[in-house]
């Protein structure tokens, strides 16, 4: 991929270029903004982090082979190279970048699902549909990014606009139909997904989090709706924008407000497009119908909870929308099992059970515990931390829950990053403590020790819940990330006991 810098150029607004030698000729093979990914002909933009500037990185980039450099002020540069000043960094990175990449999402078909819980299943699960029915179909998620079987790193739930462009033009290279792509609400608040056309959207729901970012609730639900908006945006190409949202939740008034394109609705309490009914969930699976104006249905799959009975119904919304035909959708249900980390069963031969779940949010660690609640016939252990340098009012609301829904609580370390993890669990123990009611509790700051102590409690019959990190294998520490997975540690615990060592 290359192009001149003059026609990049020419895409941004209010750009001043400052040089002295001619500029015509000079070709760009990359765009970076992180001075140690610069090559031989990369444009580096100097962005300002919360932590790092990157105009105090400018020689660094040139000595790695920039030939041209994006900057809100002067910065001192050889005079080879090109040097562009603009007002904001940013802004001209959204100018720039999608038309560096040919506007990759725009030749394929782009479904977007955005809300605070059920992202990932339900990006999964149309990602096993579109594929069933016969579409190459990439996926960006939390967990990783795939082009088909391919797999390749991810290191925030939506990346930042170069990686995202550059992913999406190397989905659409390797011929693509469709990508289906967790958006989140910092990639729309941020606008890390400029210039992606979406042709399909999905909201799940709305709760507590990221408030730490966002600052209020209203804020958050107006960064979600900004995915709704985007459907009928006036530079659009494509055709046949639908939004698909669950009516249940109280936020989707602000979506259907922000959407102008067709509308699918999905709820289990209200009138819908599609509305499940004759719910019947158990340990392995679930059973319900879909009525509505798309289908009349009855449905069985491999996954289970309440929860997810609406992240069905939104996968459903979302290939429905993409006239996706119902064979396809009833066959790639009956074969869909899980997904890594949520309400994930981990099997060692014991005889009571162990679910991993990324919950790390009061309601999903609501949802996940009462669908516990609900499979088990003895008792629920739940094992649950809070995150450091996030939003801390969730803390105790997260601690009461959980001592509400569980028998035993053992609240421990999530990602205690630069926060001192005593304080973070003394705010969940605020919570915990009034809520026991007589039921057991204890706390246990390393998190290895917390499991240990679940299974080594855990007597047949009983759920043992391990929440808020799911897929991870890493625990982010004030000085260092080490590895830490839930399901290894779980499956080592559950091993030692078996052999008499608990």
């Amino acid at each position: 991929m290359h192009k001149a810098v003059t026609d990049l150029i020419k895409k941004l607004s209010n750009a001043t270029t400052i040089n002295t030698t001619d500029i015509t000729g000079i070709d760009i093979s990359s765009l970076e903004c992180d001075s140690r990914k610069v090559q031989k002909d990369s444009l580096f933009f100097c962005i300002k982090g919360a932590t790092v500037d990157g105009h105090d990185f400018v020689g660094q980039a040139i000595k790695n082979g920039a030939s041209a450099i994006i900057a809100e002020h002067d910065v001192a540069v050889p005079d080879s190279i090109v040097k562009i000043i603009v007002p904001d960094t940013h802004k001209s990175m959204e100018e720039i970048v999608p038309y560096f990449y040919d506007y990759p999402s725009k030749k394929m078909r782009l479904i977007g699902v955005t809300g605070t819980n059920g992202k990932t299943t339900i990006t999964y699960i149309i990602r096993s549909i579109l594929r069933k029915a016969g579409y190459k179909t990439g996926l960006i998620g939390t967990i990783k990014i795939m082009v088909e079987d391919e797999i390749l790193p991810i290191h925030n739930t939506t990346p930042d606009i170069i990686d995202l462009q550059h992913v999406l033009y190397h989905m659409q290279k390797a011929g693509m139909d469709y990508v289906v792509m967790e958006v989140s609400s910092h990639a729309l608040a941020l606008n890390r997904v400029a210039g992606c056309e979406y042709d399909t959207a999905v909201f799940t729901n709305l709760t507590r989090d990221h408030l730490d970012f966002h600052k209020t609730f209203e804020n958050y639900a107006l960064a979600k709706a900004k995915l709704f908006s985007s459907l009928t945006a006036k530079s659009n190409i494509k055709q046949n924008k639908t939004a698909i949202i669950n009516i249940d939740d109280p936020s989707s008034n602000i979506m259907c407000e922000h959407t102008k394109c067709r509308l699918f609705t999905y709820a289990i309490h209200k009138d819908a497009s599609l509305k499940a009914c004759n719910i019947n969930i158990h340990a392995n699976g679930m059973e319900f119908s879909l009525r509505g104006s798309l289908t009349d249905i009855t449905l069985h799959s491999n996954i289970t909870g309440m929860f997810n009975v609406y992240n069905v119904m939104g996968a459903i919304g979302a290939a429905l929308a993409e006239n996706i035909e119902l064979r396809f959708i009833t066959a790639a249900l009956e074969e869909f099992h899980s997904v890594p980390g949520r309400f994930e069963l981990i099997r060692a031969g014991q005889d009571f059970s162990v679910i991993v779940d990324y919950a790390h949010t009061p309601d999903g660690l609501e949802n996940v515990l009462n669908t516990a609640r609900q499979i088990t016939t003895k008792r629920l252990i739940t094992v649950f931390g809070c995150g450091g340098d996030r939003d801390r009012t969730k803390r105790p609301i997260m601690g009461k829950i959980a001592a509400e829904k569980s028998d035993i609580v053992i609240a421990t370390s999530d990602n205690p990053r630069s926060e001192d993890p005593e304080f973070i669990l003394s705010e969940v123990e605020n919570g915990v403590i009034p809520a026991l009611h007589g039921n057991f509790h204890e706390k246990i700051t390393d998190r290895k020790k917390a499991i240990y102590r679940a299974i080594e409690l855990a007597k047949a019959g009983d759920i043992v819940m391990i929440a808020g990190k799911g897929h991870e294998n890493y625990q982010i520490l004030k000085d260092k990330t080490i590895h830490f997975d839930d399901k290894e540690i779980a499956i080592t615990a559950i091993k030692s006991k078996l052999a008499g060592e608990l």
